[in-house]
């Protein structure tokens, strides 16, 4: 059957009182994701950069895979060492565009990981241009003016990377945009009133 011969019909969603639920796409098992390296997908047409960062009890950045403890023997694995980082309960899975603002090419999840304090960051492989993974804020710029990433809500359900299907707004040039999900609200609630 060819494209040509589908018929589409438009959808009629129900009506809603309140927000309409967000649509989650799933993306990949939790698995298929290595802990500190970006994977690209396609998200209800968007290309999206996902980024695994390993949680509590998992190998820290910079530890060698399989290191040997002092006093091993060359070779001899400690019983029970994995081979690289163990999924835990508290990894956490981020989203951003793919594509680089700056260079216009979609290379974002081939970026370098790292982060600024607590803050997990990525930097994009061509110009070097540091960027926030959680709010998608420009935090190195590089000597150009700041250009910041789009982001999805991602949320991960039985080992399954599940994607908002629409992205979070962009951020503007103002510095608290974003900043914090609580500031949003209370600034939301203080501009209503």
């Amino acid at each position: 059957m060819s494209v040509d011969s589908l018929t589409t019909r438009p959808v009629v969603l129900p009506e809603v009182d309140g927000p309409v639920p967000t649509p989650w796409v799933a993306v990949c098992r939790l698995d298929d994701l290595v802990p500190e390296r970006g994977a690209a997908a396609l998200v209800a047409g968007a290309q999206v950069a996902l980024f695994r960062l390993p949680g509590a009890g998992a190998i820290p950045t910079g530890t060698a895979t399989g290191a040997m403890p002092t006093g091993t023997a060359t070779g001899a694995m400690p019983t029970g060492t994995a081979t690289g980082a163990m999924p835990t309960d508290t990894d956490e899975v981020l989203a951003v565009q793919q594509l680089d603002p700056f260079m216009e090419a979609h290379v974002m999840s081939r970026g370098i990981v790292g982060s600024r304090g607590d803050t997990p960051t990525v930097a994009s492989p061509l110009l070097k241009q540091v960027f926030d993974l959680r709010t998608g804020r420009c935090l190195e710029p590089v000597g150009r003016a700041p250009r910041h990433l789009r982001t999805w809500r991602v949320r991960l359900e039985n080992g399954v990377v599940l994607v908002a299907a629409p992205p979070d707004p962009p951020l503007s040039d103002d510095p608290g945009d974003r900043a914090d999900p609580a500031d949003q609200a209370s600034r939301a609630a203080g501009s209503a009133s």
